[in-house]
């Protein structure tokens, strides 16, 4: 008989193994926008995502496991506080949308952005492929209007292979979408910093 798999102890946290916690990383951020994460389900045991990390630091985030969204009412359905009047989804228009059979997304009214606390935005934590299959699942993701970044720095995520400088991490771009959506970049750069802390921690476990 083969001897029974022997299951490592995880932080209840951030549900990492304990050797290789993250918690030491999370840096609580008060933020206006609200946020939903929906991360892939092969993203969960990544130890080199940052969706966990990112949710752990924003108190208004919500982050759900999911190939397709499940309820619509995820979008716009209240929280803690009233519900948001305006929805977004983090997620640049490509010329792959109609050949893909996805419909097309509403434009996005600058007039909705003016009020950041009457804003959800929604991001896909996922491999391009990944997300791409989770927006073509998910009709009520597709009727979202998107919004897009300006003005995208060099990302810091050297643990990923990126075929662009301007290539972010599910953090590193969401951190850049809610300055952008509140005018406010200094907010989050505590937590790009310890978001430096998590990349090399995560290199440091990696062969020489």
């Amino acid at each position: 008989m083969p001897a029974p798999a022997i299951s490592r102890p995880r932080c209840p946290v951030c549900l990492r193994p304990q050797r290789a916690c993250i918690c030491a990383w999370v840096r609580p951020t008060e933020h206006v926008v609200e946020l939903l994460l929906l991360q892939h389900p092969l993203e969960v045991d990544q130890a080199k995502g940052s969706a966990r990390l990112l949710h752990l630091s924003l108190p208004h985030s919500r982050m759900l496991v999911c190939e397709s969204l499940p309820d619509a009412a995820l979008l716009s359905g209240p929280w803690s506080r009233a519900a948001p009047r305006h929805t977004v989804l983090l997620y640049p228009d490509t010329p792959e949308d109609a050949a893909l059979g996805l419909l097309p997304a509403p434009a996005l009214d600058p007039a909705a952005l003016q009020d950041p606390a009457q804003i959800r935005l929604v991001v896909l934590d996922g491999t391009w492929r990944k997300s791409r299959k989770m927006l073509y699942q998910s009709p009520a993701l597709q009727q979202l209007p998107r919004l897009g970044l300006r003005d995208v720095p060099a990302s810091r995520y050297r643990i990923r292979k990126a075929h662009r400088p301007d290539q972010l991490s599910t953090l590193e771009a969401t951190c850049q979408a809610l300055a952008q959506l509140e005018g406010d970049a200094e907010r989050y750069r505590p937590l790009l910093d310890a978001f430096d802390g998590f990349v090399a921690q995560q290199l440091a476990y990696r062969p020489d």
